[in-house]
C-alpha cells in the first residue's frame, strides 16, 4: 500500500516538473515585451474610460497612441476629448512627437420642440426609454424626428453634463460636457451632435432635423425648419447647405455673421452666447410675414423681399417714378372768361 502511494506521489511530481519546464520554455519563446511608455501615457490620461476616443478605454487608447507613434511617427486621428489639448500635448511629449491643437467640442441638441413648441397630441404610457418609445410611435407632438424627452442621453452621460428641462421636456447641455459622445450614441433619433464650441463659445446652428415638407413640419412644430432656403440665400460664406427640406450650417465655414438668424421665418436657427441684438428702425421681421429691406434712396429703387412658407423667396423691384405736371399756356379768350367768372 505504501509503495502505491509513493509511486503516485513520484508520478505526479514528475508530471509537475515536466509541465513547469515546458511552460517556462513556451513563456520564453512567446514573451511579449511591452513598451513602458504605454504606462506613462495611461497615467497622463484622465482615466474616464468613456470611449469618446473610439477605443474601449484609456488603456486601449494608450496602446494605440504608442503603436501609431512607432509606426507612423504621428498622432493624427487620435484625440482624447475629455483631456483636450493639454492631455494630448503631454502624450505627445512622452512619445517625442508633436500634435496639432483641435477646437474643443460640445454636444448640441438639434431639436427645439418640446411641450411648448410641439404640443402633445397623444399620451405615451410605457417604459421610460427613448429607444423603446422610438420603436412604437412618432412622438407625443406628432414629429417623427423630434426629441422624445425620456432621458436616454441623461442616463448615458457620466459627467452630469445633460439634463431634461422639466418646463420644456427637452435635454439641455451645460459646461460640464467633455464631448465624449455617449449621449450621441444613446439618442435613437440622432438629434444630438458634437460641434466645435466656437470662438468665445459662440455657436450658430439649426435646431431641427425634420426632413418633412414645410407645411407638414410646421403643423407638428411651430419652430421647425421648413426648407424655405432664406438662410441659404443670404449666407456669403457657403456655410449653409440645403438637403431633404432641411438647412444645415457647417461650423467650420460659418463666420458667425448671424444673417441667417435674422431671415429665418420660424426661428429654427439658434445663436448661443451672443450679446442681445439691437433693434433697428424699420425692422419688422415676424414669423411668416413679409420682410422689407430698404436700399439707399440714390438708386431710386425699393426692394421688397417676401419669405413665404412654401419655400420660395420672391423679390419685387418697383422703380420710383416722379410725376411732373405741365401747364399749357392760356389763350386770350380763356383769360377773359376766367376774369368774368371771378367777377
Amino acid at each position: 500500500m505504501n509503495d502505491v502511494v509513493l509511486y503516485a506521489v513520484l508520478s505526479l511530481g514528475a508530471i509537475g516538473v515536466a509541465s513547469a519546464i515546458v511552460l517556462y520554455f513556451i513563456a520564453t519563446k512567446f514573451k511579449v515585451i511591452e513598451d513602458p511608455r504605454i504606462d506613462e501615457v495611461e497615467e497622463a490620461l484622465p482615466s474616464a474610460n468613456c470611449g469618446g476616443c473610439g477605443f474601449a478605454g484609456c488603456r486601449a487608447f494608450a496602446e494605440a497612441t504608442v503603436k501609431q507613434g512607432n509606426e507612423k511617427h504621428s498622432l493624427e486621428g487620435l484625440n482624447c476629448p475629455v483631456g483636450g489639448n493639454e492631455v494630448m500635448a503631454q502624450v505627445a511629449s512622452i512619445l517625442g512627437l508633436e500634435v496639432e491643437e483641435k477646437d474643443p467640442l460640445i454636444a448640441v441638441v438639434r431639436c427645439n420642440g418640446g411641450i411648448k413648441n410641439s404640443p402633445g397630441k397623444v399620451s405615451f404610457e410605457g417604459a421610460t426609454s427613448c429607444a423603446f418609445a422610438h420603436s412604437l410611435f412618432t412622438g407625443e407632438g406628432g414629429c417623427p424626428f423630434g426629441c422624445l424627452g425620456l432621458g436616454d442621453c441623461v442616463a448615458a452621460c457620466d459627467f452630469d453634463a445633460i439634463h431634461i428641462n422639466p418646463d420644456r421636456m427637452i435635454p439641455e447641455v451645460n459646461d460640464k460636457c467633455v464631448a465624449c459622445g455617449a449621449c450621441v450614441e444613446a439618442c435613437p433619433r440622432d438629434i444630438i451632435e458634437l460641434r466645435p464650441k466656437g470662438r468665445k463659445e459662440k455657436r450658430i446652428f439649426v435646431s431641427c432635423i425634420n426632413k418633412e415638407k414645410g407645411s407638414v413640419a410646421r403643423k407638428n412644430c411651430t419652430v421647425a425648419c421648413i426648407g424655405c432656403s432664406a438662410c441659404f440665400k443670404v449666407c456669403e460664406f457657403d456655410a449653409i447647405t440645403m438637403k431633404d427640406n432641411l438647412a444645415y450650417i457647417d461650423p467650420f465655414k460659418c463666420k458667425l455673421c448671424r444673417k441667417c438668424v435674422e431671415v429665418c421665418p420660424t426661428n429654427a436657427i439658434h445663436e448661443i452666447n451672443f450679446p442681445p441684438r439691437k433693434k433697428k428702425d424699420g425692422d419688422t421681421k415676424k414669423t411668416g410675414k413679409t420682410l422689407a429691406v430698404k436700399h439707399p434712396e440714390k438708386k431710386k429703387v425699393v426692394v421688397v423681399e417676401k419669405v413665404d412658407l412654401s419655400g420660395s423667396v420672391k423679390k419685387e423691384v418697383k422703380p420710383v417714378e416722379k410725376k411732373v405736371e405741365t401747364k399749357k399756356p392760356q389763350s386770350a379768350t380763356e383769360k377773359d372768361s376766367g376774369k368774368e367768372k371771378e367777377g
